[in-house]
């Protein structure tokens, strides 16, 4: 039976034009922010220059994607690395390189033994692949 492989899985689904819906999404909530803004300032210079640094960053985090993931991820990341502890494990060195001498020991003391294949063998090897590559084609 063929069945259908899902492909292009790391690419989302676009909704309106080429936005997704994450960045649908980033976006109304900047339009909410910046009427929010609108209400409560009523000067338009203020408005503006609240505005534009509200608009620059709800873009990047709609549209900005650093080493292929988007922002907000990019951000969450950054930010657990500076609060998780940073442990690093102490591996010995001298136990592990002794294992893997003696595998190597135990592969040069190894005999490795051949089968031989007579062409008879090969001949009605050939012959059972044929007949069940002619079943399955039926």
């Amino acid at each position: 039976m063929h069945y259908n492989v899902p492909q292009f899985i790391d690419i989302e689904d676009t909704i309106v034009g080429p936005l997704t819906a994450k960045q649908l999404l980033w976006l109304f909530g900047m339009g909410a922010v910046l009427l929010l803004i609108w209400f409560v300032v009523r000067e338009k210079g203020v408005f503006i220059m609240l505005a534009i640094p509200i608009a620059l960053i709800f873009g990047a985090l709609a549209f900005y994607r650093p080493h292929g993931q988007p922002l907000v991820k990019f951000i969450a990341h950054a930010l657990f690395f500076f609060v998780r502890p940073k442990i690093y494990i102490w591996k010995r060195e001298g136990v592990v390189r002794r294992a893997a001498e003696r595998k190597t020991v135990e592969k040069r003391n190894r005999v490795i033994e051949r089968k031989s294949i007579s062409q008879k063998e090969i001949a009605n090897l050939a012959k059972i692949l044929d007949s069940e590559n002619e079943i399955l084609n039926k």
